[in-house]
Protein backbone atom coordinates (compact mmCIF):
# COMPACT_ATOMS: atom_id res chain seq x y z
CA UNK A 1 0.00 0.00 0.00
CA UNK A 2 1.38 3.29 -1.59
CA UNK A 3 1.85 6.53 1.44
CA UNK A 4 -0.94 8.23 -0.45
CA UNK A 5 -3.41 5.60 -0.21
CA UNK A 6 -2.45 5.28 4.06
CA UNK A 7 -3.04 8.92 4.13
CA UNK A 8 -6.18 8.98 2.37
CA UNK A 9 -7.22 6.09 4.13
CA UNK A 10 -6.47 8.22 7.63
CA UNK A 11 -8.28 11.30 6.24
CA UNK A 12 -10.93 9.83 5.74
CA UNK A 13 -11.28 8.08 8.63
CA UNK A 14 -11.25 11.19 10.50
CA UNK A 15 -13.65 13.30 8.11
CA UNK A 16 -16.08 10.60 8.50
CA UNK A 17 -15.70 11.40 12.74
CA UNK A 18 -16.16 15.02 12.03
CA UNK A 19 -17.27 15.71 8.84
CA UNK A 20 -18.35 19.09 9.85
CA UNK A 21 -14.29 20.09 9.75
CA UNK A 22 -11.93 21.18 7.27
CA UNK A 23 -7.94 20.68 7.91
CA UNK A 24 -5.29 19.74 5.84
CA UNK A 25 -2.60 16.84 6.53
CA UNK A 26 -0.22 18.72 8.47
CA UNK A 27 -2.97 20.71 10.97
CA UNK A 28 -2.89 19.03 14.31
CA UNK A 29 -5.92 17.64 14.80
CA UNK A 30 -5.32 17.92 18.76
CA UNK A 31 -4.89 21.81 18.93
CA UNK A 32 -7.99 22.13 16.59
CA UNK A 33 -9.70 21.29 19.17
CA UNK A 34 -12.51 18.86 18.20
CA UNK A 35 -10.29 15.54 19.17
CA UNK A 36 -10.34 14.06 22.58
CA UNK A 37 -8.55 11.20 23.99
CA UNK A 38 -11.61 9.00 23.35
CA UNK A 39 -11.22 9.59 19.81
CA UNK A 40 -7.47 9.23 20.11
CA UNK A 41 -7.90 5.77 21.48
CA UNK A 42 -10.32 5.09 18.31
CA UNK A 43 -7.93 6.09 16.17
CA UNK A 44 -4.93 3.80 17.73
CA UNK A 45 -7.43 1.28 17.19
CA UNK A 46 -8.49 1.89 14.02
CA UNK A 47 -4.85 2.12 12.65
CA UNK A 48 -4.31 -1.42 14.32
CA UNK A 49 -7.34 -2.93 12.37
CA UNK A 50 -7.28 -0.63 9.05
CA UNK A 51 -3.34 -1.38 8.45
CA UNK A 52 -2.73 -4.84 10.04
CA UNK A 53 -0.27 -3.58 12.39
CA UNK A 54 0.22 -3.77 16.29
CA UNK A 55 1.42 0.37 17.65
CA UNK A 56 3.67 -0.62 20.25
CA UNK A 57 3.85 1.44 23.59
CA UNK A 58 6.54 3.50 22.26
CA UNK A 59 4.87 5.11 19.48
CA UNK A 60 1.72 6.11 22.04
CA UNK A 61 3.01 9.43 21.79
CA UNK A 62 0.72 12.54 20.68
CA UNK A 63 3.06 13.78 18.26
CA UNK A 64 2.62 10.40 16.55
CA UNK A 65 -0.99 11.09 16.35
CA UNK A 66 -1.65 14.87 15.84
CA UNK A 67 -1.95 15.20 12.19
CA UNK A 68 -2.72 12.59 9.15
CA UNK A 69 0.84 12.98 7.82
CA UNK A 70 2.37 11.78 11.13
CA UNK A 71 -0.14 8.88 11.66
CA UNK A 72 1.32 8.12 8.21
CA UNK A 73 4.39 8.27 9.15
CA UNK A 74 3.40 6.09 12.37
CA UNK A 75 1.95 3.63 9.83
CA UNK A 76 4.51 3.15 7.57
CA UNK A 77 7.26 2.76 10.80
CA UNK A 78 5.43 -0.13 12.29
CA UNK A 79 4.78 -1.79 9.02
CA UNK A 80 8.16 -1.78 7.61
CA UNK A 81 9.95 -5.19 7.88
CA UNK A 82 12.48 -5.62 10.38
CA UNK A 83 15.53 -7.30 9.82
CA UNK A 84 17.70 -8.65 12.01
CA UNK A 85 21.70 -9.49 11.90
CA UNK A 86 22.63 -13.13 11.66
Amino acid sequence: MSSTDVRGQVREFISGRFPQITFDDDQDIFEMGFVNSLFAMELVMFVEREFGVRVPKTELRRENFRSVTTITEVIERVAAPTTTAG
